[in-house]
């Protein structure tokens, strides 16, 4: 999808845009008042104070005509430049307007832009007459507090798009359906994946049972793939103290991202952000030769982070989440093949779930920068150039971003292109070398002396929650065999009839852990059938007599009109190849 915000000459467009809603608004709302009205990436939006009225679904053709009676007058949207002084008395009746006026800097050029009867406050540049205004469409509408503030009014947001021409209008309102569609928010709503309630708070998502074992397979399956790698899985608090961040450093430069402090007797606790500073309290429980490493800590943990309420959505941005989380401790000589080792097992899961369109970010430090990241360009030098080295060698493309590493250390990011909406990050992989010195951890080398490790943390899924945003879009909820909370529908022919036939199926299935229900409603079963495809239920089996007959069962793929019979010997070996293989 175009990023409209980057195209210059669409973010003109519908900045001008914005401004013929806000005329259209004015003239069916002469009480209006507007705040700001933005070029977004997919468009544009406006924030408006409506006093008493409220705008509806009904509203918005009434303003889309009113906008191309606007443009089709032709009016020449005309530029000029104010004083402060000028302007303050110009918008003298709008305190929105004011409030922008006066925040701004005394040296500013304050510029405003006329449109036949309407003005707004602007820096522009927009388009010459509304008469280019044609072809566009009001998306919807939300609430928008004022200035982002839940302390403030709530506005009224609209929002809107255009295009040069017709056809890209089409296109894009095209994509825009077929991203409804995908919506994992939608999805999770319609297949009981996830929920949300005002009463636990925005951005705490609560797993409903087929969420719950559908992540429960996404966590045996990264488990199995840890275990065989020699991952040692742990758990740990919740919470951890004030101190704790302080020796990590997490509370100086991580701070505004975590929920307040809480006093609990005579200690001070926050809910945790991140795992490190427990995994490396862990390693130093116990005394390390260079034996003993790389010693592999992971942990499904859940952490908690401040996001500002504007940005949660869905389980894609949560305040509380669960972590694909592990710390490996190694030596300077194990780097290369241990970072090599997590690469290695982010390109296999990725080739498991049929994800082909990423790439690969190295994150690091800006050395000008010496609030934002620790103060040792020979740890830093060193730890990129590690991470530099391991990539060329393993023949990965990547690009470097510079500023974008954590505090500590240098770090892999896999940015992987969903199937709507922009880029985001999955899978991490970060070294440290400042965190095992804040700790004091350290291991007995070949001569004796002690050393300290160095940390490599790594998340593979990155958290549960976004992967699941993301397999739900990219499915469109269309999940595999071996990841569908229920893979298997069984539908008797007849209640009377096929019923403890269909019982015994489902328990001998059941015994072979396949995750199975029988539909006993009083339904047709046509009826039963179409609701079976409408839960995108992978197989559906419909047993009558034939198959009681037979032993066997007469199955039907989701998205096909074909059907299967196979014994009940079959059957069980063409499902277990459908987990073995992922497919």
């Amino acid at each position: 999808m175009i990023n409209i915000k980057e195209n210059m000459e669409l973010n003109t467009l519908n900045h001008s845009c914005a401004h013929l809603l806000a005329q259209a608004v004015k003239h069916l709302y002469p009480h209006a008042k507007f705040w700001v009205g933005p070029v977004t990436t997919e468009g544009f939006y406006y924030d408006i104070d409506l006093g008493d009225n409220k705008i509806t679904d009904e509203d918005l053709p009434k303003l889309e005509k009113e906008m191309k009676k606007i443009s089709k007058d032709g009016k020449r949207i005309v530029r000029h430049e104010l004083t402060k002084e000028e302007a303050l008395e110009m918008f003298k009746d709008d305190p929105y307007k004011i409030d922008l006026i006066n925040n701004m800097d005394e040296n500013t050029v304050i510029s405003c832009y006329t449109q036949g009867d309407f003005t707004d406050l602007c820096r522009g540049p927009h388009v010459e007459s509304v008469k280019e205004l044609k072809y566009f469409k009001l998306i919807k509408f939300s609430g928008a507090y004022y200035k982002g503030d839940v302390k403030n009014k709530m506005l009224q947001r609209i929002y809107g798009v255009c295009f040069k021409k017709e056809e890209d209008l089409d296109a894009y309102l095209k994509e825009l359906e077929e991203a409804k569609m995908r919506d994992h928010r939608k999805i999770g709503k319609e297949q009981g994946i996830f929920m949300q309630h005002d009463l636990v708070g925005r951005g705490m998502p609560l797993w409903l049972p087929n969420g719950a074992l559908l992540r429960k397979q996404l966590e045996n399956y990264i488990y199995e793939k840890e275990q065989l790698l020699g991952y040692q899985h742990v758990y740990t608090p919740c919470v951890g103290t004030v101190d704790l961040y302080k020796t990590s450093g997490h509370w100086d430069h991580y701070q505004e991202n975590m929920f307040p402090k809480m006093r609990v007797d005579e200690e001070e606790f926050v809910l945790r952000p991140m795992n490190c500073p427990h995994h490396m309290l862990i390693y130093g429980n116990e005394l390390h030769s260079y034996r003993d490493l790389p010693i592999r800590i992971g942990e499904f943990a859940t952490d908690f982070r401040y996001e500002a309420s504007g940005a949660v959505k869905g389980l894609e941005r949560v305040r509380c989440m669960c972590q694909n989380d592990a710390h490996l401790f190694v030596t300077p000589d194990q780097i290369k093949d241990e970072f090599k080792s997590v690469v290695s097992l982010i390109l296999d899961v990725y080739k498991d779930f049929g994800i082909k369109n990423y790439s690969f970010r190295l994150s690091l430090r800006d050395p000008m920068d010496k609030e934002k990241y620790f103060d040792d360009d020979e740890m830093w030098n060193n730890a990129e150039n590690k991470l530099r080295e391991v990539l060329n060698e393993l023949k990965v493309d990547y690009y470097e971003a510079v500023g974008e590493a954590a505090f500590y250390g240098p770090k892999l990011d896999v940015e992987v292109k969903p199937a709507i909406g922009p880029e985001i990050t999955l899978s991490t992989c970060q070294l440290d070398f400042l965190l095992p010195r804040r700790f004091d951890l350290s291991y007995i080398d070949q001569l004796g002396e002690r050393k300290v490790p160095v940390v490599i943390h790594r998340a593979i899924f990155g958290t549960f929650d976004r992967f699941t945003a993301f397999l739900l879009e990219e499915t469109k909820g269309i999940l595999p065999f071996w990841l569908a909370p229920l893979e298997i529908n069984i539908i008797p022919v007849n209640l009377e009839y096929h019923l403890d036939y269909a019982k015994k199926v489902e328990k001998l299935l059941r015994e072979h852990h396949l995750r199975v229900k029988i539909d006993d409603r009083n339904e047709k079963l046509g009826y039963k059938m179409r609701e079976s495809q409408m839960k995108k239920i992978p197989h559906t089996l419909v047993l009558g007599d034939n198959e009681m007959t037979n032993k066997t069962v007469n199955y039907r793929v989701y998205g096909s009109s074909d059907t299967n019979e196979l014994s009940l010997e079959e059957y069980l070996k063409f499902t277990n190849d459908l987990i073995k293989e992922k497919k």
